[in-house]
């Protein structure tokens, strides 16, 4: 397989490696808007080097999109166009109408788009998923997610990201639908900004937590911070009538017990040993989803996380949004109706 990679950033460079030792990848090619960085990662895995125009031009058999997230959706639109099978990393867009028309131009193409919520293929969030369907926590009545951060991203990055709900709690509601198959209905979210200056002047938030139902009346809890120098810090509780289950609990979690029996903290693990970063923590996964997408562009899998699935989670993090601003609980089907109207928008438009 001939396989684009566009952009050579740091999950783009992970990205590279994964496909570039992949035995169906017989060829890649890596764009990216710096062509010195596009070099560099090309040249550690004797890749070739083109300008996005003409990689998507010369209709590879897929592509990667790994770029900053301004570009997601015209990269998208564009591969869906040029009749290429794309894989983007999350979101497709940091707003409601651009998603909408990205995934319309998809729809309307007929091509083939899946989303990188790696957690997916994650072996404890599957495990989960499993062991919840096979009825093992009873009555499932409450859940909890947490996902912190060891150290705040770029200051660069932050008006870019869309904000906390988007970019980073936006893989706790995907996880909250997929580990427990029901859709979130309402929201009740607020958050804080008393670390750095530049996520104020972003109209960011550092910290944030989110009150949710789910239906049949499931309640769940998600909270993220930017700042846990403990470490890279991602869980899932899964609490029920019969077991409580969990994810992210093992020898790596950064957290120190202070109960008598664990040593009162003598026992804390060394720095070393916590998790760092995404990256280290769903290597693996990260991998395992890259697989899945050359198999889906062969024909042997079914997509594991199409397009409507980012748009479901951009709906919950639009709710909180909403929640968090204007201090009242947010019902999703009223931020859903906003995007049914882009729809209706582009209907009009095309028809």
């Amino acid at each position: 397989m001939r396989i684009g990679l566009i952009g050579a950033g740091r999950i783009g460079a992970f990205h590279a490696g994964t496909l570039a030792a992949h035995p169906a990848v017989t060829e890649l090619v890596v764009a990216d808007a710096d062509a010195a960085r596009a070099g560099d990662v090309a040249a550690r895995h004797h890749a070739a080097v083109l300008p996005v125009g003409e990689l998507l031009a010369g209709r590879p058999d897929a592509v990667v999109i790994a770029s900053a997230t301004a570009a997601h959706a015209g990269l998208i639109a564009g591969a869906a166009r040029a009749g290429v099978p794309a894989f983007c990393e999350k979101p497709v867009a940091v707003d409601l109408a651009r998603t909408v028309a990205a995934l319309d131009t998809v729809t309307r193409a007929g091509a083939l788009l899946q989303i990188g919520f790696q957690r997916r293929f994650d072996a404890g969030y599957a495990a989960a998923r499993e062991a919840l369907r096979a009825g093992r926590v009873g009555r499932l009545h409450t859940v909890r997610t947490v996902s912190s951060d060891a150290v705040p991203p770029p200051a660069a990055y932050v008006p870019l990201s869309g904000g906390l709900y988007r970019d980073c709690l936006i893989h706790d509601f995907d996880m909250l639908r997929w580990v427990t198959g029901r859709e979130i209905t309402d929201v009740y979210a607020t958050g804080a900004d008393e670390g750095e200056d530049f996520f104020r002047a972003a109209g960011d938030v550092d910290t944030a937590a989110a009150l949710l139902t789910l239906e049949g009346g499931v309640l769940a809890t998600a909270t993220a911070t930017r700042y846990h120098a403990a470490g890279y810090d991602v869980r899932m509780e899964l609490a029920g009538t019969a077991d409580q289950l969990v994810v992210g609990i093992g020898p790596r979690a950064p957290l120190t017990s202070v109960e008598p029996e664990a040593g009162g903290g003598a026992g804390e693990r060394p720095p070393a040993a916590r998790w760092p970063g995404f990256l280290e923590r769903f290597a693996p996964a990260y991998r395992a989803e890259l697989d899945a997408f050359l198999r889906v562009v062969r024909g042997e899998l079914p997509n594991p996380c199409e397009g409507r699935e980012a748009l479901r989670a951009l709906l919950v993090a639009e709710a909180c949004e909403v929640s968090r601003r204007e201090r009242r609980p947010v019902a999703v089907a009223e931020v859903e109706a906003a995007a049914r109207a882009c729809t209706a928008e582009l209907d009009g438009a095309v028809g």
